[in-house]
């Protein structure tokens, strides 16, 4: 199965050396190991608007052109601001570009893949899967 990868795993992963997300880095290098990892194209814009150094913006660049964007289609921005008015009804306030992820993510069908806690908050209110990297035991 595909994971849709938010921008802080991407962060840990390009620019933290914190042992502390040792492990979400280590199951992300395992998904790309894999091939599946999604990314749409305001994550990747998120992800390259943190280099002001044009050296190591171009070298990101070239990296993230690896990762194929999935489409966001018409319908995705609808879902998306019908998500935010649902979560607002609830008290839940987040930003266009979270709304926009969980659309993408709840019209493919994929989990995400973050440790931005605002995603919890959604989840007790929108159809979203979020991608658990702990393994389960049996």
């Amino acid at each position: 199965m595909k994971v849709l990868v938010d921008t802080p795993i991407w962060s840990y992963a390009l620019r933290s050396r914190k042992k502390e997300y040792q492990y979400e880095v280590e199951k992300f290098e395992s998904l790309i190991k894999d091939q599946r990892v999604l990314i749409i194209g305001p994550i990747r814009q998120e992800i390259l608007s943190g280099y002001s150094n044009l050296e190591k913006f171009e070298k990101l660049k070239e990296y993230l052109s690896f990762f194929e964007n999935s489409s966001i289609q018409d319908s995705d921005y609808e879902s998306a601001a019908e998500m935010n008015n649902q979560c607002r009804k609830k008290g839940i306030h987040g930003s266009h570009i979270d709304f926009l992820i969980c659309a993408v993510a709840n019209r493919l069908d994929v989990p995400i893949f973050t440790t931005d806690k605002d995603f919890s908050r959604y989840k007790k209110v929108l159809p979203i899967k979020l991608f658990d990297p702990k393994p389960t035991l049996l």
